[in-house]
């Protein structure tokens, strides 16, 4: 049931709802992949909302691929945020739960993510990060920083 964010919204406008959003960090060299936001324009990490009838790890992989243009061969569960709270430019209000992985490999290919979810993505050394969009994303990464 693709595009049931989407068909939800339509029917409640932009009412604050409850999501379930799938997200991981790929860490290469003590650096870390983020993407720049087609939606926001900002920076943050790869990931997004889950599809009814999707498992986690499929939103997950769905996600990344999206997002990064990766494909995940594996990662673990790290753990689950839960009091994140966002309105989004046009209006739309959530409070996400967020089951979080670290992707710890994937297959070795050219990134080619979809330029409608991303402008660009790049590795980032945690002390020199670009302006995160989102402060969940922020509290992800310092959280992230701390398992080094």
């Amino acid at each position: 049931m693709a595009d049931y964010v989407k068909d939800i919204r339509a029917k409640v406008g932009h009412m604050p709802l409850v999501m379930v959003g799938v997200g991981g960090a790929y860490i290469k060299d003590g650096k870390v992949l983020l993407q720049e936001r087609a939606d926001t324009g900002g920076w943050g990490l790869p990931g997004g909302y889950m599809e009814y009838g999707e498992r986690v790890e499929e939103t997950l992989k769905r996600e990344f691929k999206e997002d990064a243009g990766l494909e995940i061969l594996s990662y673990r569960f790290l753990t689950n945020f839960d009091q994140e709270f966002f309105t989004y430019p046009n209006g739309d209000q959530t409070q996400v739960l967020t089951p979080f992985y670290l992707v710890t490999a994937v297959k070795n290919q050219p990134a080619a993510f979809d330029k409608h979810e991303t402008k660009a993505i790049a590795f980032f050394d945690f002390d020199h990060l670009p302006e995160i969009h989102f402060a969940s994303h922020k509290k992800i990464l310092a959280y992230l920083k701390t398992l080094l």
